[in-house]
């Protein structure tokens, strides 16, 4: 599931001291600066165009609003959050994974906007959407999108090879196409998520409750099967072993052509043709098979959700914002560039016939969640799982390496019981 900062700038209107009988009214007064409004955006979330087709639009609706939008890599996201959440300085906005809203809640540094739901139109969210963002019956996340990953491949380079219904036939389609200088596949060594879905299909799991307690299941027979399956796919390409998705960006990879599939997010396709427009009819996009041909393979249900830091300067005016990005009219827009489920169920027919949607739709049938406690998060931020992907494929023993992040999953999880 390094990146440059863009920054937009959107404005706040400051309320004008009222005047009295012995003073001057507040309309003559000189105007006052607009107040800064900070917004944290995830990279792969919006388009540059999106995202300037807002800022201009929300400018000219609010002409006093100076907000500065700036794009956050998700490597080591966690991290900087939960630093500006304990901070004076925080931005006004932040969108956060939908899984990571529990551990920032619990921090005491994320508003808690259950009086804002009915202005929000909350009866019309996805429940599973909007669940994650209510801890303990308040609702701190708004929820922004939601999607799945599906397999993005290039037409071009797949020719009149069929589309695959199961692992087996996905091998035997990507062994065939990596060749000729071409990757049959570009599977970074990291790309965890991927990862859970073959564990999943496995019938194992990243961790389990026992009674009060988690532990850490990487090391069961299932989890391994999974990685063991995973290893074989990533060998099919020359994806590094040592990095993400994100280093480099798969997105730019795919664009030069040379590569016959990727693991993402339909929307990423969007990301693709900003680098080379050439790609416009070449992608295309099929449900990650399962294991057998009647049902697709397991994938995280994943999405993101906006959330106001208790130390945002100027909270009012951060919740307009959140409203706005909320709202039907970006919803319609952010699911036509990026083919995301909106959050709220009366847009459900926005893309209908979208190819990309139609795949995540399906694979959607077998989502699943990561570990419903609100640590996982801290086992996210600390990247055990990507440091244990990479040392199986660089040749450390499974079952040895297994053992080693279960144990360290186990002791996270529990940390703070």
């Amino acid at each position: 599931m390094p990146r440059n900062l863009l920054k937009i700038a959107l404005a706040l209107p400051l309320l004008a001291a009222c005047g009295t009988a012995q003073q001057p009214a507040a309309s003559s007064a000189p105007s006052a600066a607009p107040a800064k409004l900070v917004v944290w955006i995830m990279d792969g979330s919006v388009t540059k165009d999106l995202l300037a087709s807002f800022e201009k639009d929300y400018e000219t609706a609010h002409p006093g609003i100076d907000l500065d939008l700036q794009i956050q890599a998700w490597d080591g996201i966690g991290e900087r959050v939960t630093a500006a959440l304990a901070s004076t300085d925080a931005p006004d906005v932040i969108e956060v994974g939908n899984t990571q809203v529990a551990q920032y809640s619990a921090s005491g540094g994320v508003r808690d906007l259950t009086s804002k739901v009915a202005d929000l139109g909350g009866a019309d969210w996805l429940p599973g959407l909007a669940q994650p963002g209510n801890i303990d019956g308040k609702q701190y996340g708004i929820p922004w999108y939601a999607a799945n990953r599906v397999v993005v491949y290039n037409k071009e380079l797949w020719g009149d090879t069929p589309v695959p219904k199961t692992r087996a036939e996905w091998l035997a389609a990507t062994a065939k196409l990596n060749k000729g200088g071409n990757q049959g596949i570009y599977l970074t060594g990291q790309t965890w998520y991927a990862l859970a879905g073959f564990i999943w299909d496995e019938g194992g799991d990243l961790a389990v409750k026992r009674g009060e307690s988690w532990a850490g299941a990487l090391d069961t027979p299932e989890a391994l099967a999974g990685m063991a399956f995973y290893r074989e796919l990533q060998a099919l390409g020359k994806g590094p072993k040592d990095a993400d998705e994100a280093n480099p960006p798969q997105h730019e990879v795919f664009a030069q052509g040379k590569v016959a599939q990727i693991i993402a997010v339909p929307g990423i396709a969007a990301r693709v043709l900003e680098v080379e427009p050439g790609m416009k009819d070449k992608i295309g996009y099929f449900t990650i098979p399962g294991k057998t041909a009647d049902k697709p393979g397991a994938v995280f249900t994943g999405g993101s959700d906006l959330i106001i830091p208790e130390a945002s300067r100027h909270p009012e005016a951060a919740y307009e914002v959140v409203k706005a990005l909320a709202g039907e009219k970006f919803q319609t827009d952010l699911a036509k560039a990026m083919s995301f489920v909106p959050n709220r169920t009366s847009l459900a027919g926005v893309l209908a016939g979208d190819e990309g949607t139609a795949a995540m739709a399906a694979g959607a049938a077998n989502g699943r969640a990561t570990p419903n406690t609100p640590a996982w998060a801290a086992v996210e931020a600390t990247a055990v799982i990507k440091q244990y992907m990479t040392a199986v494929l660089t040749g450390g023993d499974p079952a040895a390496e297994a053992a080693k992040v279960s144990k360290t999953i186990t002791e996270t999880l529990n940390s703070g019981s």
